[in-house]
């Protein structure tokens, strides 16, 4: 009978037999054992919610490369605007024979002028750094954007001697938008600029065209939670007027215009997000003439803005 250790060959030699001879040797007492509470979903590996939260890491490690990286400015008048401007350029890249004229000779001069170093490429070599964007043979080169504190922001404001008047940007994904807002800001007095630090643009090369170098000079500062920042300045007796097509009130009857002030400008698309609109003390809108479409983002800050320094002025507030 197989098996049968008394049958003639089939005899197994000592210390041949497969397992434990004598117990379990612990196996099964390390088998009841508990083994500690349950890891998180995105902690075990395998798991979808890991796989998403690894994904979601490495798209943000790639959105910090992008920011953190230099950019150019491409462009005959973009390059002269920044320049004339200020805007702190590293280096000045000319096409090789290129068709020098008025504001090339220009562009060179002034970065001459600012110490910014000047350097000859091939097209191609020009073409791929600003990744085929139309340069007419220039490019600006600019060092990352170096954003400040959400906290300095108000204390700049508070330090002007005016009545504080910042802008917030809730979900502005356009860097034109961005950079004409920013621009706005400074034409219409406003002492900084604050951005959500998601779903939001930065200050890149096209936002640093868009601005016309008032990029430079206005303090732009970024949130981690622009909800929470905006309850933050509000316990420092800030008030908040967000831009609403459906507001509370109209542009002629904002009373808060002379008060220390934040202008939360929304998306180009949905707006106000809910949030957002919850912790605004008024939503203003803009009375428009019957069948127009409403303003894009970046048009319907300046207007707002332009009005509140206009009632700043006449009443003497700055």
């Amino acid at each position: 009978m197989a098996g049968n250790s008394k049958r003639r060959g089939a005899i197994r030699k000592e210390g041949t037999k497969k397992g434990a001879v004598v117990g379990s040797g612990g196996q099964r007492r390390r088998g009841l054992e508990g083994k500690g509470p349950t890891p998180r979903a995105e902690m075990r590996p395998g798991h979808p919610k890991q796989r998403q939260a690894a994904a979601a890491a490495k798209r943000a490690e790639k959105a910090r490369d992008r920011k953190e990286g230099p950019e150019i400015i491409a462009g005959r008048n973009p390059v002269v605007e920044a320049l004339r401007a200020g805007v702190p350029g590293t280096t000045l890249f000319v096409a090789l024979n290129v068709d020098a004229d008025d504001r090339v000779t220009e562009a060179v001069r002034l970065a001459a002028d600012k110490g910014i170093s000047i350097l000859e490429i091939p097209r191609e070599e020009l073409d791929r750094k600003t990744n085929r964007a139309v340069h007419q043979g220039l490019g600006l080169q600019v060092p990352p954007f170096e954003y400040q504190h959400p906290d300095d922001l108000l204390a700049i404001a508070k330090d002007s001697g005016d009545p504080p008047l910042l802008v917030a940007l809730d979900g502005v994904t356009d860097p034109r938008n961005l950079g004409a807002i920013v621009r706005s800001a400074a034409a219409f007095g406003a002492h900084g600029v604050l951005l959500p630090s998601r779903r939001s643009a930065g200050i890149t090369a096209v936002a640093w065209r868009t601005s016309a170098g008032t990029a430079a000079k206005m303090p732009i500062a970024i949130a981690t939670n622009l909800t929470r920042q905006l309850k933050l300045w509000a316990e420092e007796g800030v008030m908040i007027a967000g831009l609403d097509a459906d507001g509370s009130v109209d542009i002629d009857n904002l009373s808060l215009a002379t008060d220390p002030l934040v202008v939360v400008v929304g998306s180009e698309g949905r707006g106000l997000s809910r949030l957002v609109r919850e912790t605004c003390d008024e939503t203003v809108s803009i009375p428009m003439a019957a069948g127009v479409e409403s303003l894009n983002a970046s048009v319907a800050a300046a207007v707002l803005l332009a009005e509140v320094a206009r009632r700043r002025r006449v009443t003497g507030r700055i």
